[in-house]
């Protein structure tokens, strides 16, 4: 599944060619998504797209009514299991599971592909942070709502794994399971430990070394996924630097000790046992 990065590195390849142009045409192949694409998504033929942002995993596409009386609000997609997005010529002959595409004035069209239509294709009402799937969301891990004290203080008296913890997108979103796995290995902490049995002095580092791992793998272009392609149609190159995620057996870059994997929340987490307490 495509996490915060791959979104946000996505959100940064398609911005160029939507930002400032008209939504010329907007065409839907197979509304059979997660949740069925609304023709409320027409609402935004004819309007400009001027500004794109990210919400969790969500992207937004913010686009003016042209006249009074017309809605407010913009796009919103999510990726879901397999989706991606891809700026092509309209000319170009449509893939199988191109299910929806923006045709923008320029001649350029945006293209949603999902496979296996786990992905969102729809419309938000202004505000958008009102809308019931991202209502509900914690603070962004990159924002200033986010810290080592706000995790301290929302962990308390939970016995949950910290790695649970802060995969809870109603803690804080974006983090996902290989990120997870990553800045809890930088952090020294194990895991499996519960939450509420972390210091505030530990949470700090934890915070830190989130947007820090979140950073680096955005600059990267994301993790190499099996689904994921970027805009550019070049994979991420994050997995290189993975320092725990998927090295069970081999040796800690930090302590020589061996990385091992366990289940967590269904989940593979991997982790040091020499330098992860």
């Amino acid at each position: 599944m495509p996490e915060l990065p791959e979104v946000e590195t996505t959100l940064r390849g398609i911005e160029p060619a939507l930002l400032d142009r008209k939504i010329a045409d907007i065409k839907v192949r197979n509304p059979a998504l997660r949740i069925p694409v609304a023709r409320s998504i027409q609402h935004a033929r004819g309007r400009s797209v001027v500004g794109l942002r990210r919400r969790a995993k969500y992207l937004l596409l913010d686009t003016p009514p042209l006249e009074t009386g017309q809605p407010e609000g913009g796009l919103m997609i999510h990726l879901g299991m397999s989706g991606s997005l891809r700026i092509t010529d309209p000319a170009t002959a449509p893939r199988k599971h191109d299910h929806v595409e923006l045709v923008m004035d320029s001649g350029a069209c945006l293209r949603f592909n999902d496979p296996r239509r786990f992905g969102i294709f729809t419309w938000w009402d202004a505000p958008a942070e009102d809308h019931s799937l991202i209502a509900h969301l914690g603070p962004e891990p990159l924002g200033p709502d986010f810290s080592g004290k706000y995790l301290y203080t929302r962990s308390r008296n939970l016995r949950v794994a910290v790695k649970n913890f802060i995969m809870n997108s109603q803690v804080v979103v974006g983090v996902g399971n290989i990120y997870a796995s990553e800045a809890l290995h930088l952090a020294g902490i194990h895991p499996s430990r519960p939450a509420g049995r972390i210091s505030l002095a530990r949470y700090e580092v934890l915070d830190q070394v989130i947007r820090e791992v979140l950073e680096s793998a955005i600059r990267q272009g994301g993790t190499t996924l099996r689904d994921f392609t970027a805009p550019d149609a070049q994979p991420g190159y994050f997995a290189q630097d993975l320092r725990v995620y998927d090295r069970a057996g081999k040796a800690c870059f930090k302590c020589g000790g061996e990385i091992r994997r366990k289940v967590l929340g269904q989940r593979a987490t991997y982790f040091c046992v020499g330098c992860q307490r």
